[in-house]
């Protein structure tokens, strides 16, 4: 029995997401909640590589919502810590999937991401394209 009751896309398909959001809705959330919003959103990983600094954060909030959006998804049945973005060698921000999050990445035939990701002040945003083979 699949996770998802969503039809499952061809290999040759592409899948899009896209998802913007204001940065000042991250800060206070980390305000707020401190240490138990990171870990819920954030993987140790993506901790570390953000520092403390808001807008890392924020973009990679607005990052995981559009890979749930590309995934078809939204947040259902995918926690936050299933969709990781942290950054290559050359610091090109990469995207790396975990238990069902990528089970549902791989029921639609989605092997290849690519994220873009940029903010300002104020706002966070976050594309990301995926395809098959």
């Amino acid at each position: 029995m699949k996770a998802y009751p969503f039809p499952v896309m061809p290999a040759s398909a592409l899948s899009v997401g896209v998802d913007l959001i204001e940065v000042s809705r991250i800060a206070r959330a980390v305000e707020r909640w401190g240490e138990r919003f990171l870990r819920r959103v954030y993987t140790a990983n993506e901790i570390a590589l953000c520092d403390g600094r808001v807008p890392e954060l924020a973009v990679r909030f607005a990052g995981k919502e559009a890979i749930s959006k590309a995934l078809g998804t939204g947040l259902v049945g995918i926690d936050w810590t299933e969709m990781e973005i942290l950054a290559d060698f050359r610091g090109k921000p990469i995207v790396r999937l975990h238990g069902r999050a990528r089970n549902r990445a791989e029921e639609l035939g989605l092997h290849r991401w690519a994220i873009s990701l940029t903010h300002t002040k104020e706002h966070a945003m976050a594309m990301v394209v995926a395809g098959g083979a």
